[in-house]
């Protein structure tokens, strides 16, 4: 079988999605490409890691860049790690899509614009969440300052849950990006395995489920997936990193703990296609947010 030719003008590259925790990246991320890759919570900091999304056009491939929310609050080596994931993502792409909130810029769009700055790369300003806006007089003020803090290739008001705002965001990319074949075959999605992204839907209903500190000390680890009956069996290690966060993780009678695995149970079910068996086991390393071994072995670092 012949691999299809591609035009002589065709681009491909990465557009790397940079911006402070809670701007929207990741559902946007997940409306370009059309299916959930990142997971998604109102919690800051929820995404860690890079997490590459594909999206083949007639002209183009872009290869879309998740990553964490540039930060300046927390000194624990997670914290570090994943501000390096972010700026290096950055660094590595060949067109940045910068995103802020409407009408809200605070010190951490700064630091994301100063990363997205120093990448080198042309930056194209996302301003998301239009749609909540009540007053849409402001907007126009509002991007008037912005494209004043960066020479920004381009400026582009869009809101993350409306499909009617990517094609146009989706032209802009394409003009930014090198002449280039396909880097990836065009039945790729991401660059990220199952037990990944089975990882990541478990710690996203635990990050629902909890509040305050503890979504930022617990951690998911796949310890096996196995074939039993015709359906997929899963084991689980939730990581936490003090002692008396395993009983508020476990909840009364174990009642939170099966929430979770039934919230998780049933978005993989149809994740996977199959019928799926989790087990979820929840142990204490203290903390394992400050280890370097441990971040590794999570795939953190």
């Amino acid at each position: 079988m012949t691999d299809p030719v591609v035009p002589a003008d065709f681009r491909c590259g990465f557009a790397a999605l940079v911006g402070r925790p809670n701007v929207g990246k990741s559902t946007l991320l997940n409306a370009l490409v059309g299916q959930k890759l990142s997971i998604v919570t109102p919690r800051p900091q929820t995404t860690r890691h890079r997490v590459l999304g594909l999206v083949n056009l007639p002209e183009a491939q872009i290869a879309f860049v998740d990553t964490p929310g540039l930060h300046h609050h927390g000194s624990r080596a997670l914290n570090h790690a994943m501000n390096r994931t972010a700026a290096a993502a950055a660094v590595d792409a060949d067109l940045v899509l910068f995103v802020v909130e409407a009408l809200r810029f605070t010190d951490e769009d700064e630091l994301a614009l100063a990363r997205a700055a120093q990448s080198g790369r042309p930056v194209i300003a996302l301003v998301n969440k239009v749609d909540q806006v009540g007053d849409k007089s402001r907007l126009l003020p509002f991007i008037a300052q912005l494209a004043e803090r960066h020479a920004f290739v381009d400026v582009l008001p869009l809101s993350a849950l409306k499909p009617a705002d990517t094609p146009r965001l989706m032209a802009l990319i394409v003009r930014h990006l090198p002449v280039s074949p396909p880097l990836f075959p065009v039945e790729q999605l991401t660059d990220r395995d199952e037990r990944f992204r089975i990882a990541e839907v478990i710690r996203e209903k635990l990050t629902l489920e909890l509040n305050q500190e503890v979504p930022y000390g617990i951690a998911v680890e796949i310890e096996g997936v196995g074939e039993e009956d015709g359906q997929k069996v899963i084991a689980a290690v939730i990581w936490v990193d003090r002692s008396g966060q395993k009983p508020i993780v476990i909840g009364p009678g174990g009642a939170r703990l099966k929430r979770v695995g039934s919230s998780a149970r049933r978005e993989l079910n149809a994740l996977l296609g199959q019928r799926l068996h989790l087990t979820l086991w929840v142990k204490v390393r203290e903390d394992w947010a400050d280890s370097a071994q441990a971040l590794r072995q999570l795939g953190l670092e």
